[in-house]
This record gives structure tokens, C-alpha cells and sequence, in this order.
């Protein structure tokens, strides 16, 4: 019978790494760490404690306080979009988070997918990105069939920019579609109506399979206010489209509640009716363990500088239980790392980019640079990618990456076919795929190693990430070649050229390194959540559950008969 060969893997920190190295990346990652708390603290704040208030005087929870009562007591919630929209300005004021909170959040025992409009930001309005970041969490519910959770609290479009978020593919509109898509693959959605809920807003719940509306929501295609303009009628809302109609006329909702806590307490025990969650059964008999060795030594591993290296053995080492962990073909493409390990006792497989220098059989060099994908290690991991996909173990990338190899021997090997069938296998699998950002994620290696444009269910970036096709000072030089020598000096002795040439890359490096910001990324979607270093295996046990939660909608083979066991046999060496 085939077994998962798991060794153990990875040293205690002093062993490969000195006090004085460790330390000063702790102190570096530390202040990135900081900053990654004040401006998730300033996001969760909304529109202030003045709008606090104001819910609170109405008897009503906030969002967060909605989710915070929803959740399992002691259980993380995990949320993602945090920072859309972080740093734009609509006229005079901004959205935090764009207005909704998204977010995994364990009820019942179960992964659920919560998404919530803040009710302390323009009443809960959908502004630009806001339908992109709702349908986004419909997305990642429907890849792995957790239930979702709506807290609607939603007043409509924020009208003011209502042409940047009504029209287009992923426009509003495009929510109630995901609605569907989710009904259709038999995936439970349960709604909580708390407020106002006016047209779009009205629309969300109404696919779900259980509705609840408290004694002051309402849900509309248009409220009062329009109606008493269009038709000169004298009504509000509650009037137009409250329990009283909903519920015991339309039949548009199931249940009518007094108050928040009653409804979230409803939905919590809806939940509880729905299927136990299968990921012991998946467990195969194996309990759940911590790593060996600490994940929280991973930001002094790290260095904030990508230059420098790391054991990529030690990041994996404080990821997966017990630190054991069956590397497959390690000595092939040896700058990529492959593997199965487990996580919370459950089967993950991990792609990992190894950095520094490894042997290089296949240039007929001594030595070449990690970080880097060449033709044995794209052949490797596309491989591994493909029977990951035929076995049904969840992916964990977790990228590294400067790029491609390149250059005349490059393309006598063939990278472009290689790198092809790559693209094609991380494009068709089903498999859950979950990307990490450690550091570098640059050119087309980023979008090789399942990177966003190749939609992973989530993907993660930390404080240290910078995501480019090149680096901002390469960028500058590329942008004013013609006018640099062969060493990539300035070639011009005309002092007042010379100064115009050096203000135009300094500010083209600023700007590209400023664009390479995990901030940048998150604000505008290109990434779905920033994590210290330090929480990595924390979200990673999130995704192994999720993705062994539900049952029947994908291939789960048991170990006895993965394919991986049929490659490894294949490559051993014989004597």
C-alpha cells in the first residue's frame, strides 16, 4: 500500500541563522508589521465613531459588531478586500474598505463566507469597487461551496459616483448574478436584513435561501423619497417594503425578528441545520499539529531586502505540522521546490521558489541564481501541478519569483512551450489554488506560479511583497537608454541636461516603486488581503478546512492511490 512518505524538515533558528541577522530583519519587519495594524485599524474605524453613534442611537449593531456576534467565540475571522479603495478620495471623503466587510467566518463549526456592508460608511452605499470586492467573495464562497452569509445594510449605489460602479461587466448588476450562480451550484446563501435595502441593495437577499428581517428593515426598488418625487405619494419606506410586506405579503423574506441580536442568533442556527463539516473524515485518521518549529520566526527568516536570501526549506518547515513534509524530485529543477505536507492534518500540496544559488547541470555551469523559473523547474512543477489536480490536493504557491530565465539558450530549450504548458495546467485546473506573495512577484513568472490573473481562490500578499514586471531603477534605465552609455551612464557632459536626465529616472524609480506597494495592490484588488509574516499558517489551516469542508463537488482520491505516488516511482533512481 502507498503511503505519504513524510520526513521531517527544517533547524532550530540559531542553527542557520545568527542572532545579529535575525534581529535586525525582526526590527525591519516590525515597522512593516506596525504599519499594516494602524491602517487596518483606521479602515475598521469606518467613517468614525460620530457614525457609530449614530447606529447605535438607531438600536442597531455596526457591521463588524453584526460579525463579532456571528462568529464562533475564540475562532479568527478572517477577512479579505480590506483595503480596497485605500488612499483614493471620491470628491472629498473616502470609503474604507469600499464599504463592506468581507470576510471567512467560522459559524457553527463551519467556514462561512460573510459579506457585510458597513453601516457606519454613507450607510452601507456601494461604491466604485464595491460590487467588484462583493462579487470577488461570491467567487472565492463558490470555488470551495461555503455557505454565504449576507448582512445587508445597503442604501443603494453612492450616487455621486454611481457611473463608475452601476455599469459594466462587473458592474452591481453583476452581484446578482454571482446570486445565481451560487444558488445554482447548491450553494447555501442565508440573508439578515437589518436597514435600509434599496434597489440594488433590496436585490442582494432575494436569492438566498432564508431571509430575516428585522422590525426596521426594509427592502425597495425604490424608496420613499423617489416615490414621493415620481408619484406624489406620501409613504416611507417601511411602509413601501417593511417586514409587514415582505414577510407576511410578498413572501420575498421567511422570518421577521425584533432587533439584530435575534437575527444573528436565527442565523447562527441556520447554519447548525446545514451538513457536518468533512474535513475529519479527510483527515484520515491523522490529528492535527502544530509546526516544530514556530511560524512565528518567519519575519526574522525573511529579509525585508529581496536581495537577500533564505532557506525556503525553513519558511515550509514552519508551515506544515510537525514539520514533516515529502519533497517530490528534488533533484530536478532544483530552484523549484515540490511537496505535500499537512495542515491542520489535512493534505496540502506547496510550490515554492528556493533562492540563492543551486547547481546547474543543465547549462553545464557550476552554479546558477534561485528566484528564477528554467526549464527543468517549469517542467517540474507543472507536472506536479497536474497531479495535484487529478488527486484533489489543494495548491499553496508561495512565490518568490524575479521571473523567467532568458536569453539564447533559453529559447533553444524551449521555455516559451514549457512555460505554455504551465499557463495551460494552472489555467484548467479545479483543484483549489492559493497563492502567497512572500516578497518578489515579478514579469511572468508571477503569472506562472498561479498569480491573480490566474485566479486562485485567494491570493495573499505580506508587508514585505512587491509585485512588478521590473525593478524601478531597471525601469528608469530602459526608459531613458538612448540617452545612457553601454555602462548605463548618463552620456552627456551639458550640466543642465545632466541634471533633467537624473530628476527624470529618479522620479520614474519613485513612482514604479511606489506602484510595487502591497497597498497599491490591495487598494486596487490586484491582491486580496496583506498578513504578517507571522499569521501565514494560521490562514493557511483557513484554507486547508475550507477546502475539505464541503463534499461532492470535486475528486478527492485517497492517498493510496495518487498519481504522485506513480511519478515518484518513475524517477527513483535504480542502482
Amino acid at each position: 500500500m502507498a503511503h505519504v512518505p513524510l520526513v521531517p524538515i527544517g533547524r532550530e533558528r540559531a542553527d542557520f541563522l545568527d542572532a545579529a541577522t535575525g534581529e535586525r530583519n525582526l526590527v525591519a519587519m516590525r515597522e512593516r508589521d506596525d504599519e499594516l495594524a494602524a491602517r487596518r485599524a483606521a479602515v475598521e474605524a469606518g467613517w468614525g465613531e460620530k457614525y457609530v453613534e449614530r447606529v447605535h442611537a438607531k438600536g442597531k449593531l455596526t457591521a463588524r459588531e453584526r460579525v463579532e456576534r456571528l462568529r464562533d467565540p475564540g475562532s479568527p475571522v478572517r477577512e479579505v478586500g480590506t483595503f480596497v479603495n485605500h488612499g483614493r478620495v471620491f470628491g472629498k471623503v473616502e470609503s474604507p474598505a469600499a464599504g463592506v466587510v468581507t470576510a471567512f467566518v467560522r459559524v457553527e463549526g463551519r467556514w462561512t463566507m460573510v459579506i457585510a456592508n458597513d453601516n457606519t460608511v454613507a450607510s452601507g452605499s456601494w461604491w466604485p469597487q464595491t460590487p467588484e470586492k462583493i462579487e470577488r467573495a461570491q467567487e472565492m464562497a463558490l470555488r470551495l461551496r461555503l455557505p454565504v452569509i449576507y448582512l445587508v445594510d445597503c442604501s443603494g449605489l453612492y450616487l455621486p459616483e454611481q457611473s463608475r460602479s452601476f455599469p459594466g461587466r462587473t458592474g452591481a448588476g453583476h452581484i446578482f448574478k454571482k446570486n445565481s450562480e451560487l444558488s445554482a451550484a447548491g450553494v447555501p446563501q442565508i440573508a439578515g436584513v437589518f436597514g435600509d435595502c434599496i434597489a440594488g441593495g433590496g436585490y442582494m437577499p432575494i436569492i438566498s435561501d432564508r431571509v430575516y428581517m428585522t422590525e426596521q428593515a426594509y427592502m425597495v426598488i425604490a424608496g420613499a423619497a423617489l416615490i414621493k418625487g415620481a408619484k406624489s405619494q406620501k409613504l416611507s419606506s417601511l411602509d413601501i417594503g417593511g417586514p409587514e410586506v415582505h414577510v407576511h405579503q410578498s413572501a420575498c423574506a421567511d422570518v421577521r425578528v425584533p432587533d439584530d441580536e435575534t437575527a444573528l442568533r436565527m442565523i447562527r442556527a441556520e447554519v447548525a441545520r446545514l451538513a457536518t463539516p468533512a474535513a475529519d473524515f479527510y483527515r484520515h485518521g491523522a490529528e492535527a499539529g502544530e509546526p516544530r518549529f514556530p511560524p512565528a520566526d518567519l519575519p526574522a527568516i525573511l529579509p525585508l531586502d529581496h536581495r537577500m536570501t533564505y532557506p525556503v526549506e525553513e519558511v515550509l518547515a514552519r508551515l506544515v505540522d510537525r514539520s514533516l513534509f515529502w519533497e517530490l524530485w528534488p533533484e530536478r529543477g532544483t530552484e523549484m521546490v515540490t511537496g505535500v505536507g499537512r495542515v491542520n492534518g489535512l493534505y496540502m500540496g506547496f510550490v515554492a521558489n528556493r533562492q540563492g544559488l543551486v547547481d546547474d547541470p543543465e547549462h553545464h555551469r557550476a552554479k546558477k541564481p534561485s528566484g528564477i523559473l528554467y526549464r527543468d523547474g517549469i517542467a517540474k512543477i507543472a507536472a506536479f501541478s497536474r497531479a495535484c489536480d487529478a488527486d484533489g490536493i489543494p495548491l499553496v504557491w508561495l512565490q518568490d519569483i524575479s521571473g523567467f530565465d532568458i536569453g539564447v539558450e533559453a529559447e533553444r530549450l524551449g521555455l516559451l512551450g514549457y512555460g505554455s504548458s504551465l499557463i495551460y495546467t494552472n489555467s484548467t485546473n479545479s483543484v483549489p489554488m492559493f497563492t502567497v506573495l512572500l516578497r518578489k512577484a515579478s514579469g511572468a513568472g508571477y503569472y506562472a506560479m498561479a498569480g491573480m490573473p490566474y485566479e486562485p481562490v485567494v491570493q495573499l500578499s505580506t508587508p514585505a511583497t512587491r509585485q512588478s514586471v521590473m525593478e524601478g531603477r531597471t525601469l528608469a534605465i530602459a526608459a531613458f537608454n538612448t540617452k545612457l552609455d553601454d555602462d548605463f551612464e548618463i552620456a552627456t557632459d551639458d550640466p543642465e541636461q545632466r541634471a533633467a536626465i537624473e530628476q527624470g529616472m529618479r522620479e520614474v524609480e519613485q513612482r514604479i516603486e511606489a506602484d510595487m506597494s502591497p497597498y497599491q495592490s490591495a487598494s486596487q484588488m490586484d491582491t486580496d488581503e496583506i498578513v504578517p509574516l507571522a499569521d501565514l499558517r494560521g490562514w493557511l489551516e483557513l484554507f486547508a478546512e475550507a477546502s475539505y469542508q464541503s463534499t461532492g463537488y470535486r475528486r478527492l482520491k485517497n492517498p493510496r492511490i495518487w498519481s504522485l505516488h506513480d511519478l515518484a516511482a518513475l524517477s527513483e533512481t535504480r542502482g
